[in-house]
């Protein structure tokens, strides 16, 4: 069994995420080709489904009894291909880097998490395998979410790419709309009118004086400060017209301890504050997707197993992006991540670093055998 060989496969099979990109292909024909590999592999295949057309894929080595469960984390969506530099879709190896959609973010962790539960259950263990190839992490998670329902494990390593670094914490992120309110007017009638759009001026600017505290305060050892920004911005109807709204989606992104509800106390503290000060200023706050930001304890047994197998002195990282860690460790299955070099992650260039690839697959056969063993 050879990790670059499935990756090349995985790779020549389309599966952007039809919710990133309308009439993207989806992770069916890639859950199929998977289920097909695990099956000959004598794994026990579990297909969930609950939205058609983007199936996640649980593959189970059951072992003796008495030992401790693993699951093993993957995504197999992908972005767009479209802007690719290349085939994306036709694997290419260069100077012991694979190039092709997917190679890095992350079909490259799949290949290596499939291979590798293959090869430390050729003999059995006491412990249960479980490997979760998933759906949709780029866009929502439901993959993983959906996963969660019907199975757990002692334990999870996710192998998103951290180029051989061991990664115990990231940032989660919240969501939120803030609806400044107007009146339209003719233009001619400013006595009529309250320009929605000029009122949205002065909540920028809070924003941006909230974004200047943020990075002024507290820090978390591994990641740092919370960020905030304004993402979009949408109102009037035409030149000669007062808006009547301005509505603006914002990002804050989050690090422990700064819980969806604290980060819209502050949101709402701040509008408050140009309610009471600005007049004419009106405004409606409405919370979207919230995902909590996620930290490993350094302690934990599965983090303890992992960097045993690396052999040498841990780098230690966290990252300032959302993953699946989070919604694990919220399930209760202590978790962490390590996956291979490389780069591209979303570029028009992307590719993984081969010998990572290659030792990747042997520290987390490693790893399974001696956590589950």
């Amino acid at each position: 069994m050879n990790p670059r060989d499935l990756l090349a496969e995985l790779i020549a099979i389309d599966s952007v995420n039809p919710d990133l990109v309308p009439g993207g292909n989806g992770e069916r024909a890639v859950a199929d080709f998977c289920a097909e590999w695990f099956e000959a592999n004598n794994f026990e295949v579990h297909r969930l489904e609950q939205r058609a057309g983007r199936p996640s894929l649980v593959a189970i080595r059951k072992g003796t009894g008495g030992g401790r469960s693993l699951m093993l984390n993957g995504h197999i969506d992908t972005v767009g291909t479209a802007g690719y530099d290349g085939d994306p879709l036709k694997p290419e190896i260069k100077d012991g880097r694979m190039f092709g959609r997917g190679t890095f973010d992350m079909k490259g962790g799949v290949a290596a998490m499939m291979v590798a539960a293959a090869k430390a259950t050729e003999r059995p263990l006491r412990g249960d395998v479980i490997v979760a190839c998933v759906a949709d992490e780029e866009h929502g998670s439901f993959g993983t979410a959906e996963v969660l329902t019907a199975f757990t494990a002692d334990a999870a390593i996710v192998t998103e790419p951290s180029h051989l670094e061991v990664t115990l914490a990231h940032k989660g992120f919240v969501w939120f709309d803030v609806e400044i309110e107007g009146r339209a007017a003719h233009g001619s009638r400013p006595e009529l009118g309250v320009d929605a759009i000029v009122k949205a001026g002065h909540f920028l600017v809070a924003l941006d004086r909230l974004g200047q505290d943020l990075a002024d305060g507290p820090q978390h050892h591994l990641l740092g400060t919370g960020t905030v920004h304004a993402s979009l911005i949408n109102g009037g109807e035409e030149a000669s017209t007062y808006p009547s709204s301005c509505k603006i989606t914002l990002e804050r992104r989050t690090v422990p301890g700064e819980p969806p509800q604290h980060v819209e106390d502050e949101l709402t503290t701040i509008l408050d504050h140009l309610t009471g000060t600005v007049p004419g200023f009106s405004a409606k706050l409405t919370r979207g997707l919230a995902r909590d930001p996620f930290e490993a304890d350094p302690q934990a047994a599965i983090v303890r197993a992992l960097i045993a197998n690396l052999g040498e002195p841990p780098v230690i990282r966290a990252e300032p992006f959302w993953t699946d860690c989070a919604l694990l460790d919220r399930a209760g299955i202590p978790c962490v991540l390590f996956g291979v070099d490389g780069a591209g992650a979303h570029a028009a260039t992307e590719y993984v670093d081969l010998a990572s690839l290659d030792r990747l697959t042997e520290v987390l056969t490693g790893t399974i055998t001696d956590f589950c063993g």
